[in-house]
């Protein structure tokens, strides 16, 4: 297994892989936000995992974050923002792998605490936090009115 950061929004595999986690919003948006992310290098990281065949396996995406994180105590706080391995490459440690790649960031860019979220009805997600170590901190449910 091979980690590589992501230089490029042309970086292979990036954009399915992204596109798979969060399947709302066209090519184009992803783009656009891929290309935000590589612009602020000091406050994002993203990564690749690749099968030693150079078959994208995974990609981790992270934010430092000094506004208030739930559940957390420290600033600044490095969140983890997404995460996604592909589903022939899951259940060998490829998670692990880039999770391990946020957390040598996060504590060199000084934080102690590594973050994430995932939405109450998604409970494979809430496994596989629980898996990589994190725990569960709180739970939220998020209001609005119209005005």
């Amino acid at each position: 297994m091979k980690i590589v950061p992501c230089s490029s929004t042309a970086q292979e595999g990036w954009l399915a892989l992204r596109q798979a986690l969060w399947p709302v919003g066209p090519p184009a948006e992803h783009l656009l936000e891929m290309q935000a992310l590589l612009d602020e290098p000091g406050r994002f990281v993203q990564y690749m995992a690749y099968e030693a065949d150079g078959t994208p396996a995974g990609f981790v995406e992270a934010a430092l974050r000094t506004d208030y994180v739930n559940g957390t105590d420290k600033s600044p706080v490095a969140f983890l923002e997404g995460l996604y391995v592909a589903p022939q490459s899951r259940r060998n440690g490829v998670a692990t792998l880039l999770v391990a790649t946020i957390v040598a960031w996060a504590q060199a860019v000084g934080c102690e605490e590594l973050a994430a979220d995932a939405l109450l009805d998604n409970e494979a997600s809430q496994a596989m936090h629980r898996a990589l170590g994190f725990e569960e901190t709180e739970r939220v449910v998020f209001f609005r009115k119209l005005i």
